[in-house]
């Protein structure tokens, strides 16, 4: 029997924006719902150039929002013209694909974290007891020793036999706000100086290398995130997004919920690290504390910013330009002095 033609497999080209959509959600929010975003931040806009509102008339939430929006537009090349030249129905699909971006990087991240971070909870040179399953849940969370340890809140004392069977058994629910021990350096946290270590975690280092990884690492063998988006720094989102991340690999959840219902209360979790780390009163601690994240995944940036010897040949090169500019370089000087003359000429 004769067969007929072959069938012809239809190859869909993924929008741009699915990809824009994934890096928003890693790195500027990932909980966030994009349309309300998209029709705030056009509006707001809209109104802010016509004069007809002042920042000074925005509300904190509504500055924070429209930060956002704005962050959204510079991640994605063309996209503040494709919205403001677009119909109701293309406004709604960019929309549509930045959230399906945001949400297939969530679930993509949650899963192969899930595997990995087996291996990275693991001491060196040990094995756990009992050995955690890689793709199955059930045995994580209060219901293993290490997993335990590591999501018990801060300001509770893991080695307490009672509070272990509370938190076991379900009599003791963390939520959001209980922050785990896992973001501490070292696990260990000092409730006399909460910043002591705080998001210094060589958990949340391992994972967030892997995930975004140095964008002019020479040895890399694919493109990282970091790279593909041209990001050169840690942004505060992202540390709450793998914090987020870790902490649902660790518990025994078996879906990654927002609310507080399946015990993993995870906006909340991410909500609340985002507004610490973005309180103006915190910046000095912030600031350090991005400084130390940029100097663990981005050290060649790091590298290429530091300043440089007076007296090297770049130095003297910037000098130059600088004096040709203010009016007062002369090339023939021995010295260079105000007003371009030289040090011979003033001896005379």
């Amino acid at each position: 029997m004769a067969s007929g033609p072959p069938m012809r497999l239809k190859h869909s080209r993924t929008d741009p924006l699915v990809g824009h959509g994934r890096h928003f959600g890693r790195t500027i929010r990932t909980f966030c719902r994009v349309h309300t975003l998209i029709s705030n931040g056009m509006g707001r806009t809209m109104q802010l150039d016509l004069g007809r509102l002042g920042t000074e008339d925005l509300s904190q939430s509504e500055i924070a929002e429209q930060n956002i929006y704005t962050n959204l537009l510079k991640l994605s090349p063309g996209l503040e013209e494709r919205l403001n030249t677009g119909t109701a129905e293309g406004i709604h699909y960019v929309a549509d694909m930045i959230t399906k971006g945001v949400s297939s990087a969530r679930s993509d991240d949650t899963k192969s974290i899930k595997v990995a971070i087996v291996d990275w909870i693991t001491p060196a040179h040990q094995v756990l007891s009992p050995p955690i399953q890689r793709n199955v849940k059930n045995d994580r969370g209060f219901h293993h020793p290490r997993t335990g340890e590591l999501l018990c809140p801060a300001n509770l004392d893991w080695k307490d036999d009672k509070i272990r069977r509370d938190l076991a058994s379900g009599a003791l629910v963390p939520t959001g706000d209980l922050w785990p021990r896992f973001l501490y350096r070292y696990f260990e946290y000092n409730p006399k100086e909460p910043w002591e270590g705080l998001f210094r975690s060589s958990l949340l280092v391992k994972v967030t290398t892997a995930y975004l990884g140095d964008p002019t690492d020479a040895q890399a063998t694919r493109s990282s995130n970091a790279r593909i988006h041209g990001m050169t720094s840690v942004t505060i989102p992202s540390i709450a997004y793998i914090a987020t991340q870790v902490r649902f690999a660790l518990n025994d959840a078996a879906s990654f919920c927002r609310s507080a219902h399946a015990g993993t209360d995870s906006e909340l979790f991410y909500n609340l690290i985002v507004e610490l780390l973005e309180d103006e009163k915190e910046g000095v601690e912030v600031a350090d504390l991005l400084m130390w994240w940029n100097q663990q995944i981005f050290p060649t940036q790091i590298n290429h910013s530091r300043a440089v010897h007076a007296d090297s040949v770049i130095a003297k090169i910037k000098e130059r330009r600088h004096l040709i500019e203010e009016g007062l370089w002369n090339a023939g000087s021995d010295e260079l002095v105000p007003g371009g003359a030289s040090a011979s000429s003033l001896a005379g």
